[in-house]
């Protein structure tokens, strides 16, 4: 599903409401991702996002991506409302519910591509809020909050980022470990004494 895209524009007074600081996401618990460089990398060469793309991405409990979608923002002031509504139908178009479990175990994060740099806004505050609701009417737990820019990336409320990918870089190869393990080599005299064997069996 796309939209449209506009500038970031100031929250109305009541959309105010409907954001998170960098503190208050840090004292949430959010469960902190453990090679979040390799998630970024890899939603980066999945989904290619370009300024104002918002790519939603669901991990299993070992931080493998079950499930992952791309949008670009709508044009309208930044409102944590709206933007839970936004991640909610994705989610229901993406990857079934879990709200009959009494535990969350999987896992919903959002990588958001904007200009400017690399410091919290408004907007990102907005997307904060919007997420957390979004993955509590769909029973999973929320996670990491990353945003892409031409600095580079940063997980917001944690203080880790690095410098690639960044919101103009060209994409990687798929993270290794969603790569299958390399095939062996045919051939050669380890390989003629195996089929020996076998055929000696």
């Amino acid at each position: 599903m796309t939209f449209g895209f506009a500038p970031a524009a100031a929250p109305t007074p009541a959309a105010a409401n409907r954001l998170l600081e960098p503190a208050e996401w840090a004292a949430a618990g959010i469960p902190l991702l453990r090679n979040p460089r390799e998630v970024v990398s890899g939603l980066h060469a999945r989904h290619h996002p370009q300024p104002a793309t918002a790519v939603l991405a669901v991990l299993d409990p070992d931080e493998r991506l079950r499930a992952s979608a791309s949008f670009v923002r709508r044009p309208a002031p930044a409102d944590g409302w709206m933007f839970r509504n936004v991640l909610l139908a994705q989610l229901r178009r993406i990857i079934p519910h879990d709200l009959r479990r009494r535990t969350p175990v999987r896992t919903a994060v959002l990588l958001y591509c904007r200009e400017g740099d690399a410091r919290w806004t408004a907007e990102d505050g907005a997307w904060m809020w919007g997420l957390r609701d979004a993955c509590t009417l769909h029973g999973l737990r929320c996670g990491a909050y990353i945003t892409l820019t031409r600095d580079g990336w940063q997980v917001l409320g944690e203080g880790r980022g690095g410098r690639r990918p960044h919101s103009g870089s060209e994409p990687e190869p798929f993270a290794t470990s969603e790569a299958p393990p390399p095939a062996p080599r045919a051939g050669g005299a380890a390989s003629e004494i195996l089929r020996r064997a076998a055929a000696a069996r």
